[in-house]
């Protein structure tokens, strides 16, 4: 029986344990030794360990990303339909991480001893196996075990803290210790094999703990939400039944389509700026300053994630602490900008901790925008999509990387960059400014703007007070 006492019921109740939101967030480990690897190494690693073009890798890396679009809202949509003793998203979550770690074994081996056209052919075979199946399935999984095995907003966003305190902990890890990891184990293509294999065993056992630390609640646990059906024989009706049922539902939820572009957005800045090591190497000159950037840039990250609960929990919403966040990271990104004209590394070192500390709440409070996300959905539409929500992280996080990457690459092989040379052409060095100080400053304004219309919590109070009228 739906009643008053329903709401504040479900807001105040706890449901985990310490070492369940630190075991959750352990599983980003996982996730960014694929990623994280990925994205600030693949193509470097493709053009100068391998020599193949960088504008070619761009073209199949943007074809590869074409394919997810259409494998996360199917895995999103079959997750919502799983029912096993471990849930709904940990078996996929669990199994999936194999795929990802043999995958990204084959993307950083490509054999040296066979023509272009078999490499070409390699890479886009492994890179796509990796992110439209493994990588799919396991992000997804364990971006919607924060709706999963919780329903108090305030745990979902200590979750979201606490995992990407570990996804960029384990980013800043990879870009400080890769490049000199690679030289270590000989260099060239066997270095970066031998080092995939270390990341995917790390991956593999991290992403097993994570996944064997918590407990998904049962059906009638999360159907327990205001206008909810408590009778056990309509716990169906609230089941997504198809792939189109659920795709209409998506679409006429403003709010999720809102955080699929901030996704986007987001993976566009990060993949270019990720191209650092481009920036370090031919216009600072010392690629091993790549690991002091990331430093830069994530330990501001972990510590306003540090504070990100406190924040929200002290002016009672997400809204108003993320916009001030992105005001921060846009006048941070600006300052990067003027700094690197100026030629001061010190100063672009501070402004780029200014702007990830601006950046930390949105990062913080993501999973619990989306779980809002797909609480509207269910109070307005009476319909569980959770695993079809979670779908905007992992389809937002590869389609925005995919373009960034692709983007980096057309424009590396538009400039005339050689790979694997000591100098590179003037049209060169711009375009590589250009991708690592402009794009990221104008990502994070267009993000701010996107922020202002993102008010899904005011949204869901307004229809909970409905209901409980009505009620």
């Amino acid at each position: 029986m739906k009643g008053h006492n329903d709401v504040p019921a479900t807001q105040e109740k706890t449901y985990l344990k310490w070492y369940n939101k630190i075991g959750y967030g352990s599983g980003d480990v996982g996730g960014n030794v694929v990623y994280a690897f990925l994205s600030a190494f693949v193509m470097i690693y493709l053009t100068d360990a391998v020599g193949l073009n960088p504008g070619i890798i761009g073209t199949l890396i943007m074809a590869s990303r074409l394919f997810d679009g259409v494998s996360d809202l199917f895995f999103g949509n079959l997750i919502d339909r799983t029912h096993t003793k471990m849930g709904k998203a940990r078996p996929w979550m669990f199994w999936a991480y194999f795929g990802c770690a043999a995958t990204l074994i084959a993307t950083f081996a490509i054999p040296t001893n066979v023509g272009q056209t078999a490499q070409y052919a390699w890479f886009f075979i492994a890179y796509t196996l990796l992110n439209v199946v493994f990588f799919t399935a396991n992000n997804i999984a364990f971006s919607a075990l924060t709706a999963l095995i919780t329903k108090n907003c305030a745990e979902r966003v200590q979750m979201g803290s606490i995992r990407f305190m570990f996804a960029f902990g384990t980013s800043m890890l990879i870009q400080t210790f890769t490049v000199a990891g690679v030289q270590q184990f000989g260099g060239g293509a066997q270095g970066w094999r031998t080092i995939a294999i270390i990341y995917a065993v790390i991956g593999l056992a991290v992403n097993s703990l994570s996944v064997f630390s918590v407990r998904e609640l049962s059906r009638e646990e999360l159907a327990d939400r205001p206008g909810a059906h408590h009778d056990p024989a309509e716990l169906a009706e609230v089941e997504v039944t198809s792939f189109k049922e659920a795709a209409k539902l998506v679409v006429a939820n403003k709010y999720y389509l809102i955080i699929l572009l901030v996704f986007l957005l987001a993976q566009i800045f990060t993949a270019t700026l990720n191209m650092g090591i481009y920036f370090m190497t031919y216009i600072l000159g010392d690629a091993n300053l790549l690991g002091v950037f990331a430093w830069a840039i994530n330990a501001p990250l972990i510590i306003g994630l540090l504070f990100t609960p406190f924040l929200v929990k002290r002016f009672g919403e997400m809204y108003r602490v993320n916009i001030t966040g992105y005001v921060i990271a846009v006048v941070g990104r600006l300052g990067v900008l003027v700094a690197a004209y100026m030629g001061s590394i010190p100063l672009m070192l501070l402004f780029t901790g200014l702007a990830s500390l601006g950046m930390s709440p949105l990062q913080g409070t993501l999973n619990a925008l989306i779980a809002e996300a797909s609480e509207y959905t269910y109070l307005t539409k009476n319909r569980c999509i959770d695993g079809v929500m979670y779908s905007c992280t992992s389809f937002g996080v590869k389609l925005g990387g995919g373009i960034g990457t692709a983007l980096a690459g057309w424009l590396l092989a538009w400039s005339g960059y050689v790979g694997g040379a000591d100098t590179q052409p003037e049209s060169a060095l711009q375009t590589i400014s250009f991708m690592y100080l402009w794009i990221p400053a104008i990502m994070n304004f267009i993000i701010l703007l996107l922020l202002t219309r993102l008010d899904v919590e005011k949204a869901n109070r307004r229809v909970k007070a409905e209901i409980a009228v009505t009620a």
